[in-house]
Order: structure tokens, then sequence, then C-alpha cells
């Protein structure tokens, strides 16, 4: 049985996760401050934490990195904090996920199916195939129907951050130092300019994207299935 931790300090708010969890099939614990969530965390080892940011004793953005430090397991941040600085800082401290208070729990449980579906383990594909295009990222090639795609290599070195991570939201500030280097984490003019011309090379209809997403003010995500259950 898949196993969720839950964190978040609003004793009214675990209830109604945990229930919708449970309902759904999954094993649920909670914790309702950091240094409790680290020690269940230790203890349960979770498929999957929901950790809200405004924690007692110990912040959510800790609680994050320090599992971070020993675990992939997928986190899902839900919080009330909606600004963009806190999206990407929580991004940056490795979450997968964000979503912003009020929510719906319908859209949460698509997102946790989601994460729990990308963390299922596998061996890391040498290509990728979608319905228009195949990505070699051994050879570093792109073909469309047989004829290759030419990149740049600074087109290709977003691309492969971004394939390499499907359905993972990958901030601005992580793919401009990893692409670019750590002095142009701000340069996000960048990232739209580079993301324009992937789309016009390998996008069926570059205005209106399939695989290659925006998530305004926060990163970009590669779906590689973008017909089944995008969220």
């Amino acid at each position: 049985m898949t196993r969720v931790l839950v964190v978040e300090d609003d004793r009214s708010l675990v209830r109604a996760l945990v229930t919708n969890l449970k309902v759904r099939g999954y094993e649920v614990d909670a914790a309702t401050d950091g240094a409790a969530a680290l020690r269940r965390t230790a203890d349960k080892r979770p498929d999957l934490v929901i950790v809200d940011l405004g924690l007692p004793m110990l912040d959510g953005l800790e609680v994050i990195r320090s599992i971070r430090g020993w675990s992939e397991m997928p986190i899902i941040v839900l919080s009330a904090r909606g600004s963009e600085g806190d999206k990407i800082e929580a991004l940056d401290a490795g979450a997968d996920d964000y979503v912003a208070k009020p929510f719906g729990m319908g859209e949460l449980l698509a997102r946790v199916r989601a994460a729990l579906r990308r963390a299922t383990p596998s061996d890391e594909k040498a290509a990728v195939d979608t319905p228009h295009f195949t990505i070699d990222l051994s050879a570093k090639r792109v073909h469309i129907g047989g004829t290759e795609v030419h990149l740049t290599p600074t087109e290709w070195g977003m691309l492969e951050i971004l394939v390499r991570n499907p359905g993972r939201l990958i901030s601005q500030k992580m793919i401009l130092r990893e692409v670019w280097g750590p002095s142009y984490e701000d340069e996000t003019h960048y990232l739209r300019s580079y993301i324009a011309q992937i789309r016009r090379k390998l996008e069926p209809e570059p205005s209106r994207p399939r695989y290659f997403l925006t998530e305004p003010g926060m990163g970009y995500r590669f779906e590689p299935d973008p017909d089944e259950g995008q969220v």
C-alpha cells in the first residue's frame, strides 16, 4: 500500500486530507510540526510527502531540504503562501510540485497520482519517444519523422534537463543555473527565448504547446504523454 505523510498544523485540514487519501486506498501518517515530520519521514519512509511551509518548530523549507539530503521521495507543497518568490524558493529547495491554498481536493489528488507515477522506479531510458518526435539522450540527437532536428548546445542543455525529469516542474533558477551557470540565475528572459525556439522546432503547434509547458512565474515542465492525465 502506498504511504503518504501529511505535514500540516491545521488539524481540521489534516483530518480532511487523511480522510480523502484513505478513501482512495492510501496509507496515511500525519505530523503537525516540522520536527515531527522529519521523525515520521525517517521512521515510516513514506512514498510521498505533502507539506505546508508555515510550520511550528521547523519551517517547511527546512523539512524539504532535510529530506532531500537523503531521499528523492516526491514532495508536494500545500501552502497559503502564493507568491512567485515562495513557489520558486520551495522548488529550488527540492519540492516536486506546489499547490496554493485554497485548493480543490480533486486537483491535489491528481497531483499526488502524477507525482507517484513519475517516482515509480524504472531504468533510465536512452531515448524518449512521443507521437511527434524522438529524443536520443545518449547520442544527443532529436528526430522528427526520421529527419534530424538541429539544436544549438544551449537549446539541447535546456531540453535535456526537462526531458530527464518528465512531468516534474523545473524552476527557472534551476534551469538557468544548470545550463548557463550560477551567475545567470536572474536572467529569466533567456528562458522565454529558448523555450520558444524549442517549441518552434519540436511542438506540432508551437503557439499551443503540448509537451513543453510553462508554469507562469515558476518554471517549465516536459509532459511526454500530454493526453494521459496532464495536471
